[in-house]
């Protein structure tokens, strides 16, 4: 099939996992012989003179790397405006390199499907969708409420929520990571959603298309496998991964005191960046850990697997968690896994099998999984080498291509029906630790 990819990051361009994800994806589908193009962007704060629009391939995909329009927009503080400049621009891209510039025909190339990922890109996705009349796939990643433990009372949580429903109800078709997040965009955008009063009324418009879980693969390849020996010194814990607040790295860090007076010396090294790190800093302090923990900022893919082959353990402390590529990277590094159960992570880690969880926002389970992983390193290493044989099974990139082209397969382009605005829930924020930045 030719399946137009849309996606907001691709390398060399990457967020997040998102970016990872669709990198892999494209590249698999292209392996079993499907014509794939990827529109995405390049790096934010660069124009057309420094980058300009690039139509290439890359291992056997077509990417098209759309340049910035002039106009002056920051992610951070101008969010909509930056995601509607750069869906124009993805918009325009598709008109002229994709249905021929100039409108010739010899040089046109028409999808067969356009397959989003994430609301950022919307727009560009429901437009060109529209315009080629082909049916529109959307995997939902994450959403702004299950990133907000289910509130969207601020303006910009309530305009991020409102595309995401609207991107949700206009797809024929739905791909989500984890079943969690199936029953989570079911529960946000399906047919009918709470109103303030609490009662039920239906959303003027269309139910949502089936959805498919497909969870997350991982590239065993690119993270070598080293057993785990009985460490002769002090223990290393590891947290990788973004630092924000539904991260739960905070529980991490009021764990450690825990950990510590059971596994004297034991130390945390975090390794990431986000808009927490200065309240982060400031629990370590508040909880008397400050010299034990250790703040890398980012780590290259290198010093990743260096740092999960020398430390102990990883913990994945996640309060709000879609899936947690990191997990299944771990894994297949061998190192012993600690998680929350958190989202998809309850779903990548079998407790007790192939490591060892806690409740969200559980500090002593948390510190009580982690003294049973450092105090047993024997079965620690038994859980890992279980870890890594799972991902072959159930989390090969080529399984996740093969179920992704399915859902092409069978997609069909919906009668659409005009739409009303969803209603979403106003109802004011529920009480927070006070130490933590709105």
């Amino acid at each position: 099939m030719r399946v137009l990819l849309i996606s907001w990051e691709y390398p060399p361009v990457v967020v997040g996992g998102l970016g990872r994800h669709v990198h892999h994806l494209a590249t698999e589908l292209a392996v079993l012989g499907h014509d794939v193009v990827v529109l995405t962007r390049h790096p934010s704060g660069t124009d057309a003179v420094s980058h300009p629009t690039t139509d290439r391939i890359v291992d056997g995909v077509r990417v098209i790397a759309v340049a910035e329009d002039p106009p002056e927009f920051s992610f951070g503080t101008d969010m909509m405006a930056w995601t509607l400049a750069m869906g124009h621009g993805f918009i325009r891209a598709g008109l002229t390199i994709l249905a021929g510039e100039r409108g010739s025909r010899a040089t046109s190339w028409t999808p067969e499907v356009v397959h989003a990922h994430d609301w950022i890109v919307a727009h560009p996705a429901i437009a060109l969708a529209e315009i080629f009349d082909v049916p529109l796939i959307s995997t939902i990643h994450a959403t702004e409420a299950g990133r907000h433990s289910g509130w969207v009372s601020g303006q910009i949580n309530r305009q991020v929520h409102s595309v995401e429903w609207w991107l949700a109800t206009d797809s024929d078709a739905l791909i989500t990571c984890s079943e969690s997040m199936r029953d989570e965009v079911t529960r946000l955008f399906g047919p009918s959603v709470p109103n303030p009063s609490g009662t039920e009324r239906p959303v003027s418009g269309p139910c949502l298309a089936d959805i498919t879980v497909i969870h997350n693969g991982i590239d065993i390849r690119a993270w070598p496998f080293a057993p785990h020996s009985t460490p002769t010194g002090p223990a290393e814990l590891l947290f990788a991964g973004r630092l924000e607040y539904e991260k739960g790295v905070q529980d991490l860090i009021a764990a450690l005191p825990r950990i510590r007076r059971t596994h004297p010396g034991t130390t945390l090294t975090i390794a990431g960046t986000g808009t927490q790190l200065e309240w982060l800093t400031e629990q370590a302090r508040r909880h008397r850990v400050g010299r034990a923990v250790t703040f890398l900022g980012a780590v290259d893919h290198r010093g990743l697997v260096e740092l999960m082959h020398r430390c102990a353990a990883i913990v994945l402390p996640s309060r709000y968690e879609p899936f947690g590529i990191v997990a299944l990277e771990a894994a297949a590094t061998g190192i012993p896994l600690v998680t929350s159960t958190a989202g998809g992570l309850g779903e990548a880690v079998c407790d007790g099998v192939t490591g060892l969880s806690f409740e969200p926002a559980d500090v002593a389970g948390l510190a009580a999984a982690v003294r049973a992983t450092l105090t047993d390193p024997g079965s620690s290493a038994q859980r890992a080498r279980r870890a890594r044989a799972r991902l072959s099974e159930d989390f090969a990139w080529t399984e996740v291509a093969a179920r992704t082209a399915s859902v092409y397969a069978s997609a069909k382009r919906r009668v659409r029906q005009p739409s009303g605005r969803p209603i979403i829930n106003r109802r004011p924020l529920p009480e927070r630790d006070p130490a933590q930045p709105e």
